[in-house]
């Protein structure tokens, strides 16, 4: 099993935002040290909490300081920007990283960001689809473009001199193209099967409790057989929110306390999603009256904590309720403390993984 780094930053929004940028490059530097074999980067455009407006613009600032980790964003909210635009921003990023570069996408969660982009009342999944779309045959053909759809037309066959170079898009490093990758929020999900009849491989959220999670999978096979494929665990991640500590009073503290950096984290999504009516993503059963679903049921039940031996326990023990996956996805969140958030990421890197990975074998 991979270990990979997720961070959709939720700061305090009080918070010295230059702070908070270092913050999370310097997460993202110490996974690099630390051997995390990836790092997904979300953004959003109107939220002071989640910091990170551009996720290919905080990428190419960790293209030149990074070694072996593959660098992806998480997601790129496709609906926001226009097909030439994340065709030839992608197509430079990936050049950056020498290939090290995972184009990770989604219709974007955020309902401000929807309204401020004009896409709030529009079929955001259609959107992402026509987009992908797009930049794949920006990618795979040649100029002159000729693309109609529904939500954008893209042609540079009036303007085109070949000679100079005008009128053509930027060519990724990794070809075809990056690996592609879809962020699925939902029980059941449908975009998880089209993404698996595409070969694309699935990042189950953080915020979904274990029995959605589970769902993915079943998803994942009927998506790849519609699609002539087979379904493979190792192109299923699956992200947690972690915290391992060298003992349990203090790991409980820092992740389980409602007043904490996890807490503030899960209050601010569960007003969100919960608020734009999608309360079954806690639920543990849909049955649950939505009264249920308090902060510290949401901790209890979504945060792995504890000592090294305690999260190898409940990682196996959410390996074997949801299945085999390939990818633990480790979830980034405010360091309110540096220290434990960084011994947090050593323990889990150098001791937890490891232990996972012998006893699975």
């Amino acid at each position: 099993m991979q270990l990979s780094f997720f961070t959709m930053p939720l700061h305090p929004v009080q918070r010295d935002y230059r702070e908070t940028l270092h913050e999370d490059r310097a997460a993202v530097l110490l996974a690099d040290e630390l051997g995390f074999s990836e790092a997904f980067i979300g953004e959003h455009v109107t939220d002071l909490a989640e910091t990170i407006t551009s996720s290919l613009t905080f990428i190419a600032s960790l293209a030149y300081e990074t070694h072996q980790i593959r660098l992806g964003t998480g997601t790129l909210n496709l609906p926001n920007t226009h097909p030439a635009t994340v065709a030839a921003q992608v197509a430079m990023v990936d050049h950056m990283c020498d290939g090290r570069f995972i184009l990770g996408i989604s219709p974007g969660g955020l309902r401000s960001d929807a309204e401020a982009f004009g896409t709030l009342d529009l079929d955001r999944n259609a959107m992402v689809l026509e987009a992908i779309t797009q930049v794949l045959a920006l990618w795979q053909s040649d100029a002159p473009y000729e693309l109609k759809g529904e939500f954008w037309q893209i042609s540079t066959a009036r303007t085109l001199d070949r000679e100079i170079g005008q009128g053509l898009i930027l060519k990724p490093f990794q070809r075809p193209h990056p690996p592609i990758a879809v962020a699925c929020v939902s029980p059941h999900s449908e975009s998880v099967a089209r993404a698996a009849a595409q070969g694309w491989s699935i990042i189950s959220a953080n915020f979904l409790q274990p029995v959605w999670v589970k769902s993915h999978w079943q998803k994942m096979l009927e998506g790849a057989a519609r699609g002539g494929r087979t379904a493979r665990a190792q192109d299923w991640r699956v992200a947690r929110s972690i915290f391992v500590a060298d003992d349990t009073v203090t790991a409980r503290a820092y992740a389980k306390s409602v007043q904490g950096p996890y807490g503030h984290y899960y209050k601010s999504l569960m007003r969100k999603l919960i608020g734009n009516g999608r309360p079954q993503l806690f639920k543990t059963q849909l049955e649950m009256n939505d009264d249920a679903i308090t902060l510290e049921f949401v901790l209890d039940s979504l945060v792995l904590c504890g000592t090294v031996e305690q999260v190898v326990e409940q990682i196996l023990a959410l390996r074997e309720n949801v299945g085999d996956f390939g990818t633990l996805v480790y979830a980034g969140h405010d360091w309110a403390d540096p220290a434990l958030a960084r011994r947090s990421m050593i323990l889990m890197a150098e001791q937890v993984m490891p232990r996972v990975n012998q006893l699975i074998r």
